[in-house]
């Protein structure tokens, strides 16, 4: 089973920079494929960026230019860079894993979930 655990949420103003962060364990975490999800207060949880165990990426057009996603298979860690944070940007932030060599973009494709980190951006 693949343990996933967010960091470096927090509160920031518009136009600042905040890197997330993904901590994974479990035996078969190298040929998962790891995304970034978030979810707006009364809003769908909706897909941000993922990246694949060979390192393909796939980002959202709202953040494609602000976003970047990248990983550190020998920390185990998949790292979210946030730059030109805007008020949209406010969300909870979860990382997810699926055991497929594939991005997908549907909450139902991935098998497991962190609990999610605050991202605030005041204007």
């Amino acid at each position: 089973q693949v343990l996933l655990a967010e960091s470096g949420g927090g509160l920031v103003q518009t136009g600042d920079s905040l890197r997330l962060s993904c901590a994974a364990s479990g035996p078969t975490f190298s040929n998962n494929t790891i995304a970034w999800f978030r979810q707006a207060s009364g809003k769908e949880r909706e897909f941000v960026a993922g990246i694949t165990s060979i390192n393909s990426v796939y980002i959202s057009d709202f953040v494609k230019g602000r976003f970047t996603i990248s990983r550190d298979k020998a920390e185990n860690t998949v790292l979210l860079q946030m730059n030109s944070l805007k008020s949209e940007d406010t969300a909870v932030y979860y990382c997810a894993a699926r055991r497929r060599v594939a991005i997908a973009t549907a909450r139902s494709a991935y098998d497991y979930w962190g609990q999610g980190t605050q991202v605030t951006v005041s204007s």
